[in-house]
């Protein structure tokens, strides 16, 4: 085993074990357990009951003051539709219910304007903002997102986009090959190998992560690139797409190795060609998205 591939499994174990690893955040905390299981949040008791679920849907978020675990909290409950549209958020009323500052609040509240989930504005306040306002790319609404009521409409569009994104990228990626990307997926490959031989899952999800980052960054296409963020996102959060990503087995790894082969040797048909096998190795993956037919 690579001492990337030690070390990689290494990182995983502790933070699976609840301790993050070095400048690490644990980011996904909603996914971990049922949500009867869930501590560290107060049961607000309130004769709002929007207001009040939210001791029920968050899970303390481990990692984060004060301005994030609101943020967390209220962007929820937005998506998840307690908080419908053109409701009103009073920010003294908000600082009561959560026991938090004005400060804290009105920075939350910023947060969540700019990813398009409230607005504020002179003699109106604060209000939700309909769901054809949201920033439905940003990293934490699909998060938020795939948690909620429209998981299922989440794990269609996210298939739908990747499926868009990434054949795309691979076959770029094959034009822009540098010594140093390549050795890396490669590496990546190897640390799947071995963490599915291991059993262990977050490894192997990990490194998949990474894999198909790297290879969107080197694609050579800045707006691709900015796209690699929510490919990260869609890998990572429970319930993600439903393709050959979802979970370790012998043809999602052989995939990533003939996609990591087909880009060392330059050949960008063979890479795009390998991505779309990769992307419909779960027969049930052509509910969601048809494969391209032949002609």
């Amino acid at each position: 085993m690579s001492t990337l591939a030690h070390t990689m499994m290494t990182a995983a174990r502790s933070t699976d074990s609840g301790m993050a690893g070095p400048g690490e955040l644990d980011r996904y905390p909603f996914g971990e357990a049922p949500v009867a299981e869930r501590v560290g949040a107060p049961v607000w008791e309130s004769a709002e009951p929007e207001l009040g679920r939210v001791g029920r849907r968050t899970a303390g978020s481990r990692g984060r003051g004060l301005h994030g675990q609101l943020v967390q909290q209220l962007g929820q409950m937005i998506v998840s539709g307690d908080l419908g549209a053109d409701r009103p958020l009073v920010p003294e009323e908000i600082g009561q219910r959560f026991e938090v500052s004005r400060t804290v609040v009105r920075e939350s509240l910023r947060v969540l304007e700019a990813k398009g989930l409230v607005s504020a504005r002179p003699n109106v306040g604060t209000r939700v903002r309909p769901v054809s306002d949201w920033n439905l790319l940003d990293p934490d609404i699909i998060e938020w997102r795939a948690f909620g009521p429209q998981r299922d409409n989440q794990r269609r569009e996210l298939s739908e986009l990747r499926w868009t994104i990434e054949p795309l990228a691979a076959r770029l990626a094959a034009g822009h090959g540098r010594a140093d990307i390549q050795q890396r997926l490669s590496d990546m490959v190897e640390i799947m190998a071995h963490a599915m031989g291991q059993g262990d899952a977050l490894t192997f999800s990990r490194a998949d992560a990474e894999f198909h980052s790297l290879l969107i960054q080197v694609a050579g296409n800045r707006m691709l690139e900015h796209l690699s963020g929510i490919v990260s996102s869609a890998l990572h959060v429970s319930g993600g797409p439903v393709t050959g990503c979802d979970r370790p087995t012998d043809a999602s790894l052989g995939h990533h190795g003939r996609i990591a082969d087909a880009l060392a040797a330059g050949d960008g048909a063979a890479a795009e060609t390998a991505m779309r096998q990769l992307l419909t190795v779960h027969p049930e993956v052509e509910r969601v998205v048809p494969a391209p037919r032949e002609h």
